[in-house]
């Protein structure tokens, strides 16, 4: 199924599209029957309030569940270059023939990292298949080092390349962990409910139609914010791979 919540842009006119026409049906239509079943205004009103705090009340936790994704990834693009840094430095404690081209693989396994959350999503694939390759090549020298040298320093070096290779996996886990489709087709139906509702509640719908059009793109910029918080490739809000693009900075420098 094709992801649209990881494409906030297109939920944004979606949500625009549907909540504007809920408003109008529900002032322009459903109101023809106003006048023919018999319902309290009060507890209409009480019905519509409930609806709109529980919209609000769900908003809220979807922004909480998103913001709270958001600085996951983040916290693990931090441990990832840390790892990583460390994995490059104890490296050195390595054999001498096993040492530069270890050296070397987790360079170039730094700049598919930084790719990684750079890329657009149609490279992402040819990021990942690099980024196995190297894993593997890695694991295989580290591996070869090991056994040849088994001492506690070559120990420790090569559980970093280990610490790093396991690191990719959390950040790959990170982006694959957003907010569940079955959360966001509730927050749609209330939003739908909502604003049938408010429209429905209208006394003067033909002459403040500007005015009750106001909740649907509020609430529309709402699922469009939301979206793209949690959206780890779209959008305008992401995890910029700062710790991994300063540490790719500071081989260059000191890189013979």
């Amino acid at each position: 199924m094709w992801p649209l919540n990881q494409h906030p842009f297109y939920i944004l006119i979606l949500s625009l599209t549907i909540l504007g026409g809920s408003v109008w049906c529900g002032g322009a239509l459903l109101a023809r029957f106003k006048n023919k079943v018999a319902w309290s205004q009060a507890d209409f009103n009480m019905v519509q309030t409930a609806t709109l705090t529980l919209l609000s009340l769900i908003i809220g936790f979807t922004f909480s569940m998103a913001i709270g994704r958001f600085d996951q990834r983040k916290v693990l693009e931090e441990s990832e270059a840390n790892s990583i840094g460390t994995a490059i430095l104890r490296a050195d404690m390595l054999p001498v023939e096993s040492r530069m081209q270890i050296k070397k693989l987790l360079s170039e396994y730094l700049e598919q990292r930084i790719l990684f959350y750079t890329a657009e999503e149609s490279e992402l694939k040819q990021i990942n298949t690099r980024t196995t390759q190297l894993q593997n090549k890695l694991w295989t020298l580290a591996a070869q080092a090991a056994n040849a040298q088994p001492t506690p320093t070559t120990a420790l070096a090569v559980a970093s390349i280990s610490d790093a290779i396991s690191a990719e996996g959390h950040s790959q886990g990170a982006s694959w962990n957003t907010i569940p489709r079955s959360a966001w087709w509730l927050l749609a139906a209330i939003a739908v409910c909502a604003n049938l509702m408010f429209g429905f509640g209208s006394h003067h719908f033909n002459s403040h139609r500007s005015i009750l059009f106001t909740l649907p793109v509020i609430i529309s910029i709402t699922f469009f914010l939301i979206a793209d918080i949690d959206s780890p490739r779209s959008g305008s809000i992401r995890v910029i791979p700062q710790n991994l693009t300063n540490l790719a900075q500071t081989l260059s420098k000191v890189a013979p």
